[in-house]
């Protein structure tokens, strides 16, 4: 080991790809009416949709505490890591790259550098990759934060949701909150700008929303060849569909793809039935 690699929780990383590229998750928490669980532990994005659905059921998360942090990255130093990057959901919308840092100066010789994503779900999960596979490959601290910062330039998050309500009530919307006198009669296209989530189109249907969702993405991905990345929540016929849909439109272009259940943390500022491509250009 030289460079490791940590993520948290909410880059929603299928795990059989964390492993593969050695990256280390440190999950959120996430409490149901008082219980505290980590988010793909002890608490599911299925917990969060019952919950949610009940509405009497209290449904909040929180950032991982810097001793969490902390403990992995002494882990990974006694395992021979010579460097640490550690990438995490964007800073407008959790605390968590706060924790990070918090901890990142307890790690003694060892340089620790918290990247924030400016970002969330593979948005995160794709800057990671990208660290990571640099590391694999042997190249140095610098060289692997260089790896992750281009991810981010070159990657774009964007998602669809039923109602604005959740993002209202999490205080995650942002420009959107321009449309609450009329949030729950429309459909909203969001996209996360330099962090923060803002309204990128509004449409009247559930069908429309999803399609323009598909035209959004194919506009991101330019000329480019492509990782694409499907998540939904509760939605997993919407997810393969527009798995499909961009198949049909991208092609051989796109180089990897993904499709993922959105975790509890996401999961409970967004509500069901979101849908969200994130496309990472090469």
């Amino acid at each position: 080991m030289s460079v490791a690699v940590v993520t948290d929780s909410t880059a929603y990383l299928p795990d059989e790809v964390a492993a593969a590229h050695d990256i280390t998750v440190v999950p959120l928490t996430v409490t149901l009416s008082g219980r505290d669980g980590r988010e793909g532990v002890d608490v599911t994005p299925a917990d969060v949709a019952r919950a949610l659905a009940e509405r009497r059921v209290a449904v909040t998360t929180s950032r991982p505490n810097p001793e969490e942090f902390a403990a992995v990255y002494r882990r990974l130093i006694a395992a021979g890591a010579t460097g640490i990057v550690s990438v995490h959901l964007s800073a407008q919308l959790s605390g968590t790259c706060e924790s990070a840092r918090v901890a990142a100066e307890t790690a003694g010789s060892v340089d620790v550098v918290v990247v924030d994503a400016a970002s969330a779900a593979m948005g995160v999960g794709f800057p990671a990759l990208a660290a990571a596979s640099a590391a694999a490959r042997g190249e140095d601290l610098s060289m692997v934060l260089a790896a992750a910062a281009r991810a981010i330039e070159r990657t774009s998050t964007l998602f669809y949701v039923d109602t604005l309500e959740f993002l209202r009530r999490g205080g995650r919307i942002n420009a959107a909150r321009a449309l609450l006198g009329t949030a729950l009669s429309v459909k909203p296209i969001l996209h996360v700008v330099d962090g923060q989530i803002v309204l990128k189109e509004k449409v009247r249907t559930a069908g429309r929303g999803l399609v323009r969702l598909v035209d959004l993405a194919v506009e991101a991905a330019g000329e480019s060849d492509v990782d694409i990345a499907v998540h939904h929540m509760a939605a997993p016929e919407r997810a393969a569909d527009l798995q499909d849909d961009l198949a049909k439109r991208l092609g051989d272009r796109i180089r990897r793809s993904y499709l993922s259940e959105i975790g509890a943390v996401v999961a409970a500022h967004a509500g069901p039935g979101l849908a969200g491509v994130v496309v990472h250009r090469a």
